[in-house]
C-alpha cells in the first residue's frame, strides 16, 4: 500500500516558513519563491476582472510590488486565501479608478461605456465579501478552518478531517455551527 502525503498541509507549512523568512530578511527572492507558487492563480483572478491579458499581466506585477510592503504590515495566516483577496481588491480598485476616468473614443459617439454599467453590483458584492471576511475572522479557529476548507476551498468532509486532524463528526459540527454563526454575523453586519 502506497502512503500518500497530504500536500495541502505541506504547502501551507511551506508558505508559513517562506512568510517568516521574508519578514525576517526582507529578501525579495524568498518572496518571489512564495509568490511564484500562486502567480497563475493571481493572473486568473485579474483576467476574470479585466478580460485583457496584458492588463492582467501588469496587475500581477503590481500585486507583487504591493506584497513587498503589505506582508510586513499584516499578519497572514493563510497566504493563498489572503493573496486571492488582495488580488481581487486590487482589480476592483483599478476598475473603480478607470470608471471615474473613462476614456471615450470619437467613434463611440459619446455613448456610456458598457463595461462600467455594473459597477454598483460589483460594489455590493465587494461589500458583502468584506463583511463575510470580517465575520470569518470572528469564528472560533476550528469553525473558521472547517468552513474555509469546505466552502471556499471546496473540500469534502473527509478531506477537511484529514487536513485539520479533526474527527469527522467534529468537522460536520464545526461546519454546521460555523455556517450558522457566519450567517448570524453577516445578517447583523449587513443591517448596519
Amino acid at each position: 500500500m502506497k502512503f500518500i502525503k497530504n500536500t495541502a498541509k505541506i504547502n501551507e507549512q511551506d508558505d508559513s516558513a517562506l512568510l517568516i523568512a521574508y519578514k525576517k530578511s526582507g529578501d525579495l527572492e524568498v518572496l518571489g519563491t512564495l509568490y511564484n507558487k500562486y502567480m497563475h492563480l493571481v493572473f486568473g483572478v485579474c483576467f476574470n476582472y479585466f478580460k485583457d491579458e496584458e492588463q492582467s499581466k501588469d496587475a500581477v506585477m503590481q500585486i507583487f510590488e504591493e506584497l513587498v510592503t503589505k506582508l510586513k504590515m499584516h499578519e497572514v495566516q493563510n497566504f493563498k486565501s489572503w493573496l486571492h483577496v488582495l488580488a481581487r481588491n486590487h482589480c476592483l480598485m483599478a476598475l473603480r479608478k478607470s470608471a471615474k476616468n473613462p476614456t471615450v473614443a470619437m467613434e463611440d459617439n459619446f455613448v456610456e461605456n458598457g463595461d462600467f454599467v455594473h459597477l454598483d453590483i460589483d460594489d455590493a458584492k465587494e461589500t458583502q465579501l468584506t463583511v463575510m471576511e470580517k465575520c470569518m475572522e470572528t469564528l472560533p479557529e476550528e469553525q473558521r478552518k472547517s468552513v474555509d476548507l469546505f466552502y471556499l476551498q471546496e473540500k469534502c468532509y473527509k478531506e477537511v478531517a484529514e487536513m485539520t486532524g479533526y474527527d469527522m463528526l467534529k468537522v460536520k459540527s464545526y461546519i454546521q455551527n460555523g455556517k450558522r454563526n457566519l450567517k448570524i454575523c453577516i445578517e447583523k453586519n449587513s443591517e448596519l
